[in-house]
């Protein structure tokens, strides 16, 4: 019987595990994965003088050239016409002024409302703020909308989903509830609050007249003199009741240009050189907060970048004894993540190699610590393995084979599901792979009370841990990068609109 076939076999009646002939060229490279290098590496990326490695900023310039400068040191070549980098052409958004009025109530910015639509006003304009709820057929029959600024109580449904109903039926502007009870959206304009002055990156895109602000609910039933409930009631069938309030807002904006890089190694295969494997992270991290603490991200990816270095190093040292990859490795650290998966947004269109080429993606986000699931568990040596069916029959099987044969970890799959209400399988840089039908794994180790704190700092970091989960992820890519046939794509998740 093929390995293949028994180890699904073995996996799908629950019989013990087999030790399988471990490749003792893939091993001695394997080991050259240590925890002493990956805090070496990541002591240096995750430090306070890197301040929080922000997308677009010079200690983010700073951390690229760090790993360019690595990948040219183990000998991989830069494949951008010779370069390590490639330009991720982005900008930031800054909202100069943003005002609201309704009635006599002059809301305050990042305290009364957060904004998070788009728009440039020359002027103020004045409208009506109307009362809509629940957005459904039925309500928007009941009230007009055209020209007004609307507010909705958003309720279940993705709110990108609703203001784009209400914004299609000719409103002008929306003024959305999305939480319930102050305390929630205190949180959040704090956190848009600390961002102030730093602006919004992203792409550059035709500015769109979608003034969309946010308010909690007691501010909303504020806006309306309402009680949140008797709010709550209109909402479902009888918005009409809720008599109209009149607004004054404007949004004046402006863009600045962002100097900012995805970094790259790649090391060219033999013979099946023309296919290539990608092997990911993302470098960036969130800066620093609006009192001066850095967000030092040594998890939160530092860990899965000095990973990729690690596994990088491994595959370099392999070639220059004469034991490359049959495939090419593209071994990529990508900026913006943080601020929306950019970076990989931005490969995954405008591919250095081609689409059709890219066999796999195998994403590193988040692989030093244990999680809240695990901390009091007293085998803690696992790792979460998300999206490694979702695409292909053979990848979870190829992982699970080399992590039977070399490193033992638990494989937690709990996460992996396109119904996760967590939704990992989509917050990370894997998924622009997978919207090209790019086969992908992910792996990940949860989320833990450090995660976007400035408290993610290395001398957490279980990195004996780390090296063994590194270690898995080269047993996996060596396999990937040498086995005959390339996986196939042949999962349930397959998309057909590209």
């Amino acid at each position: 019987m093929r390995k293949g076939l028994l180890l699904s076999g073995i996996l799908a009646f629950g019989l013990a595990l087999p030790t399988f002939a471990q490749n003792p060229t893939q091993v001695k490279y394997a080991n050259t994965i240590t925890a002493e290098d990956l805090k070496t590496y990541l002591t240096y990326l995750a430090s306070d003088e890197m301040k929080g490695r922000d997308t677009g900023s010079e200690e983010g310039k700073i951390a690229a050239n760090y790993l360019a400068d690595f990948y040219k040191g183990l000998g991989l070549s830069g494949p951008v016409s010779g370069s390590y980098f490639q330009n991720v052409p982005l900008v930031s958004t800054m909202y100069s002024k943003v005002s609201l009025q309704i009635g006599k109530q002059k809301l305050v910015e990042n305290q009364d409302f957060v904004f998070i639509g788009d728009g440039d006003m020359k002027k103020a304009s004045k409208s009506e703020l109307v009362f809509l709820g629940l957005v459904n057929d039925e309500n928007l029959a009941k009230v007009d909308v055209k020209g007004k600024l609307v507010g909705l109580w958003a309720v279940g449904v993705r709110s990108n989903d609703l203001i784009t109903k209400v914004m299609d039926s000719g409103a002008a502007g929306i003024v959305i509830v999305t939480m319930e009870g102050q305390a929630n959206f205190d949180r959040i304009a704090n956190r848009y609050k600390s961002l102030a002055g730093k602006g919004r990156i992203g792409f550059d895109q035709e500015t769109k007249e979608r003034p969309v602000f946010m308010v909690s609910s007691d501010k909303m039933a504020n806006l309306f003199g309402k009680p949140v409930e008797a709010l709550k009631e209109a909402a479902k069938s009888s918005p009409e009741t809720i008599a109209s309030q009149k607004a004054t807002y404007q949004v004046v904006k402006s863009k600045t240009p962002v100097e900012a890089y995805n970094v790259m190694g790649f090391l060219e295969g033999t013979d099946k050189k023309e296919e290539v494997l990608v092997i990911s992270s993302h470098y960036d991290h969130v800066g620093v907060s609006s009192t001066g603490e850095v967000f030092n991200g040594a998890d939160d990816d530092g860990s899965g970048t000095v990973s990729v270095m690690e596994i990088a190093q491994a595959f370099a040292t392999a070639a220059k004894e004469g034991n490359k990859p049959r495939r090419s490795i593209l071994f990529l650290n990508v900026t913006g993540e943080e601020k929306g998966l950019l970076g990989s947004q931005y490969y995954s269109e405008n591919p250095i190699f081609p689409i059709a080429n890219t066999v796999n993606n195998i994403n590193i986000d988040m692989v030093g610590r244990i999680d809240y699931e695990y901390q009091n568990a007293e085998n803690k040596d696992y790792v979460y393995v998300i999206g490694s069916e979702m695409l292909s029959s053979h990848l979870k099987k190829i992982n699970e084979y080399n992590n039977i044969t070399y490193t033992n970890l638990i494989l937690d799959y709990r996460y992996d599901a396109e119904d996760d209400p967590n939704r990992f399988y989509y917050r990370s840089d894997h998924y622009n792979f997978a919207k090209f039908n790019i086969p992908v794994i992910f792996f990940f180790n949860g989320v833990h009370d450090d995660y976007h704190q400035v408290t993610d700092t290395v001398d957490k970091i279980e990195f004996p841990l780390m090296q063994k989960r590194t270690q898995l992820i080269f047993h996996t890519a060596w396999d990937l990068a040498n086995r005959e046939q390339r996986t196939p794509v042949d999962g349930t998740n397959t998309r057909t609109d590209r």
